[in-house]
């Protein structure tokens, strides 16, 4: 499987969840497992860019798809102005959920770097944090937003 631009070799099942093979096989633990189902987002990575449940997504499905993950954040340019929005603002509070937040944000911004309130909502829709911060994550992505394109966002 190709995970952050680097093919790995997998020995597992080709029903085996994505989720299970970066963290189980190639001890990347920055996905998080939060229900299983898909429904939470804690597990939310990238397969050629789209934002994906990789607790629903199977090894065999994901092909020859480049998979990204929290791990490769850093070296965007829209992961670096998330991540540093996030710190700036104080945006996580037990930050179990933050992985599959600012993977679901990196998305949107990459796509739309002045998204309104209503596209940031619907992009995060399927995020769900627990902690109820979800007024510091819209700021975050706003603030990096700002950042990323030099203009005011609604």
């Amino acid at each position: 499987m190709k995970v952050n631009g680097i093919e790995r070799p997998l020995d597992v099942d080709g029903d085996t969840p994505v989720l299970w093979a970066l963290r189980d096989v190639l001890g990347m633990t920055g996905t998080k497992f939060g229900c299983g189902m898909g429904l939470c987002g804690a597990c939310t990575i990238h397969v050629d860019g789209a934002p994906t449940r990789a607790c629903l997504t199977t090894v065999e499905s994901v092909g020859k798809a480049n998979v990204s993950t929290i791990e490769s954040l850093a070296a965007t340019r829209v992961g670096r102005a998330l991540q540093k929005a996030w710190l700036d603002l104080d945006v996580v509070q037990c930050g179990y959920c933050q992985s599959g937040q600012l993977m679901s944000a990196t998305a949107l911004l990459s796509k739309n770097t002045t998204p309104s309130d209503e596209e940031i909502d619907a992009a995060m829709s399927g995020n769900v944090c627990r902690c109820g911060t979800y007024v510091r994550i819209r700021t975050g992505i706003k603030e990096a937003a700002r950042a990323l394109s030099g203009k005011a966002v609604a």
